[in-house]
């Protein structure tokens, strides 16, 4: 039952997730007003108006689906944390995301470059190797890393093929992808724990 306002009360204040529970409803201004001011709920509504405008701009850019997917989140993710930066009265919403997506986009290109050009080198050291009769454990060893490495999440993977193809340490790594050298770290750690993990049953008995 709704309770009576007698004459004179002040109108009841609308909760934020009561002003865009529907998504249909929600204006795009509003949505784009939420989330500068920090309401997850008007995020959510974004990514389901949004979502698959972003998806196709990607994998249209990147012709792999599942990379897109990968892309998506990381636009979202990223207009969350840099939300203080949105001003909706210099531009819409989905022309921010629109600008979002492209530069993630960019990322992502310039990161499978770099993995192209790692594995180009890693063929090149291979066949080297194997020209002048090298153990045959150096060129496993290495294939098996390069197995490990491409399981890894993009981050981690990008960071360890750095440090293990390029031969950059983590001061470095952190000064050509723009990463505080703490995340760089962390990420380092975490990739190395997953691919220990991987590995240790196959190097148990040995």
């Amino acid at each position: 039952m709704t309770a009576r306002r007698t004459h004179g009360d002040p109108a009841p204040v609308p909760r934020a997730a009561d002003a865009v529970t529907d998504a249909a409803a929600a204006t795009d201004e509003r949505i784009a007003q939420g989330l500068a001011g920090g309401e997850e709920e008007c995020l959510a509504v974004a990514y389901r108006r949004w979502g698959r405008l972003v998806h196709t701009l990607a994998a249209r850019s990147l012709g792999d689906p599942r990379e897109a997917e990968d892309v998506t989140q990381q636009v979202f993710d990223a207009a969350w944390r840099g939300r203080a930066n949105f001003r909706p009265e210099r531009g819409t919403l989905p022309a921010w995301l629109v600008g979002i997506t492209r530069r993630k986009v960019a990322d992502a290109l310039a990161a499978r470059t770099r993995r192209t050009e790692l594995a180009a080198t890693l063929g090149a050291s291979l066949e080297h190797e194997h020209r002048s009769d090298a153990e045959p454990e150096r060129v496993l060893d290495r294939l098996v890393v390069t197995e490990e490495l491409a399981r890894l999440p993009r981050v981690q993977r990008d960071v360890l093929e750095l440090a293990y193809f390029a031969d950059l340490t983590q001061t470095q790594i952190a000064d050509r992808t723009g990463m505080p050298l703490g995340t760089v770290k962390s990420h380092a750690r975490r990739g190395l724990q997953r691919m220990r993990h991987s590995l240790a049953p196959a190097g148990a008995g040995h």
